[in-house]
């Protein structure tokens, strides 16, 4: 399989130059030097539009963290606040603001800057606290899709799910509307919508109407994009519920990846010296860049685990036998060879060490799932879960209290893993009976606090855990009718997409699948046994610019994932693209980058027990 770097004719560069450039008009209207004062969440997804070198450029000086008190010491004319429209930071601004030296001179002039749209409700605020007449500017920063990979945008809109699920607020729907109508205007009109799901219409309607209240957003630029698949998050709740198990999916599930990057316990990266023993060992967290810029990352990045150690042994055999050649260099123009070789060599050894060690991290977690896999041992907790998970995805025992469950109940387990295996199992039972969902519910309740009844409600209310209404179960129908479990699944030289879950075929990724061929007409019924209408809209192209098609010339397919896409999903449309005879090439769209951990996380709710 080839390194996926990019889909072959989307270039991504244009979205992030439109973003420097509205980036440098907001700091220009500032004159004079600036601090800027971030909303912590902010700074990670700033940092893929541009470096700090573009805001040196533009007179920023200094940069701090939004916090309550008094603003740190500046000697600067600007202070801009850079803020997604919450209420709660607006409390901060305002302490801020009003703890500012009246007296000083030369006074400072403040700004505030919405990410990515201005507030009416914040500015109220503001104004109800006495300081909204402080700020000059009041601006906004549209911050829709940001590129993340040459095949990958998000929004990083951490609430998306639970705001349009249990909230029923559309923000991030108007949002993710106006992101795709900003790539239109980049990439040209997308002639064919297809979505699945309430809030797929709703984004669909929101770009048609957005499109005939603005008649001059119709370009004249040739279309990139053939087809864009709008899929809703609750179409398919059991994905993200499983452990990934792709290399990039398993970084995630262990460690967690913001915004491109992973923190990971340094012991495993320090530098071996001899008869050192242990001493001064690195204390701070190793921090790395996982991207497909990195030669290594993106040939490995999703492969299943079981097939990544292959890859790390042959690269160290290729590398070591690169440097070897230096011995064999004897004329100057063999050693100026070797010479310029040098950077990439050393670049690709150190990239090497630093996956060595992650593969090694990793498997330390995962080892008695690869033992099991390759000398049929059983042995602890990874292959307990996941034996669990796997059974319910193909269909067993989904139907009673499952011992497993109780007995990590009863040993305290974190709550998160307990909550992912329940849900897990009513949605591959297309809900519980009463009598185990209440079973369920009295022993997490009685063993992690009465406090968590508001999670469990939620979750409910999301249809992630649910009592079975029809008494029908249509789980093994979509199963069998989608393929959705393969047994015979070949990790190694995958031939199907249910690698990337040793067994599982991502439901969200066969229906993208599916609709590239032969089409949804022929799953007509099992689409209706999903949630939410399924839909096509047609874009009409102005005259001259409809695609003549080349010979062998593939499709590109924008997928939008609103709710959530996990890193195996993205596996697996990359190896969709990476087919032979697939004829479509993906690019991916989502509201946010999840795992199970972190999604169920934003649907609890954080309530304090009780202090007696």
């Amino acid at each position: 399989m080839a390194a996926h770097l990019s889909s072959g004719r989307v270039n991504l560069t244009a979205l992030r130059e439109a973003g420097r450039r509205e980036l440098r008009e907001v700091l220009d209207k500032c004159a004079g030097t600036k601090a800027i004062v971030w909303d912590e969440y902010l700074t990670g997804p700033f940092g893929l539009i541009a470096q700090y070198s573009l805001l040196k450029e533009h007179e920023v000086e200094k940069m701090f963290t939004l916090k309550p008190g008094r603003l740190p010491q500046a000697d600067v004319k600007n202070v801009i606040f850079f803020v997604r429209p919450k209420l709660e930071l607006m409390d901060i601004i305002a302490d801020n603001v009003l703890r500012e030296d009246r007296g000083r001179s030369p006074q400072r002039d403040f700004h505030i800057l919405f990410v990515p749209r201005r507030s009416l409700l914040c500015e109220q605020w503001l104004k109800e606290q006495g300081v909204l007449g402080s700020f000059i500017h009041r601006e906004q920063y549209s911050l829709d899709l940001i590129p993340f990979d040459g095949d990958l945008l998000s929004m990083e809109s951490e609430s998306a799910f639970k705001e349009c699920y249990l909230e029923s607020d559309q923000t991030s729907l108007y949002h993710a509307a106006k992101g795709l109508m900003t790539l239109q205007a980049l990439y040209g009109t997308i002639p064919q919508i297809f979505g699945k799901g309430e809030c797929a219409r709703h984004v669909a309607n929101m770009m048609i109407r957005m499109k005939r209240e603005f008649p001059g957003s119709q370009n004249s630029i040739f279309p990139v994009f053939d087809t864009l698949l709008l899929l809703d998050r609750n179409v398919d709740l059991l994905t993200p519920l499983a452990t990934q198990l792709t290399y990039e999916g398993l970084i995630d599930e262990i460690y967690g990846i913001q915004n491109t990057y992973v923190k990971l316990p340094p012991e495993k990266f320090a530098p071996k010296k001899q008869g050192e023993g242990g001493k001064d060992l690195p204390t701070e967290p190793k921090k790395l860049q996982l991207n497909s810029a990195e030669e290594l990352y993106a040939e490995i990045r999703d492969k299943n685990f079981n097939a990544v150690g292959s890859v790390l042994s042959k690269k160290a055999k290729i590398i070591s036998a690169a440097f070897e050649e230096r011995h064999h260099a004897k004329t100057v123009g063999e050693i100026k060879q070797f010479v310029s070789q040098l950077p990439h060599m050393q670049a690709a050894r150190s990239s090497l060490a630093n996956h060595t060690s992650i593969a090694e991290l990793i498997k330390d977690i995962t080892s008695e799932y690869l033992l099991y896999r390759l000398r049929d041992l059983t042995s602890e907790d990874f292959f307990d879960n996941l034996t669990v998970e796997q059974e319910f995805m193909s269909g067993i025992d989904t139907d009673k209290v499952n011992n497993y469950i109780e007995d990590c109940i009863a040993q305290k387990h974190p709550l998160i893993k307990i909550l992912r295996l329940v849900c897990l199992q009513s949605v591959c039972n297309s809900g519980l009976k009463q009598k185990v969902l209440d079973h369920y519910k009295r022993e997490i309740l009685q063993t992690y606090g009465y406090e968590h009844i508001l999670t469990l409600n939620n979750l409910e209310k999301a249809g992630l855990l649910k009592p079975q209404t029809s008494g029908r179960n249509n789980y093994p129908t979509i199963r069998k009718t989608l393929r959705l479990w393969m047994d015979d699944v070949n990790e190694q030289n995958p031939n199907d997409i249910s690698y990337v879950y040793s067994g599982y075929a991502p439901l969200s990724v066969r229906l993208a699948q599916l609709l590239a061929r032969p089409g949804w007409r022929s799953i007509e019924e099992v689409l209706k046994m999903l949630p939410g209408p399924h839909f096509e809209e047609r874009q009409q192209l102005p005259t001259g610019l409809q695609k003549k098609r080349q010979h062998g010339e593939n499709r590109v397919t924008l997928v939008f994932f609103l709710g959530g896409v996990t890193y195996a999903e993205i596996a697996a449309l990359r190896f969709l693209s990476q087919m032979e005879d697939g004829g479509t090439e993906y690019v991916i769209a989502t509201t946010k980058l999840i795992n199970g951990t972190t999604w169920i996380k934003s649907l609890m709710e954080k309530l304090e027990p009780a202090p007696f």
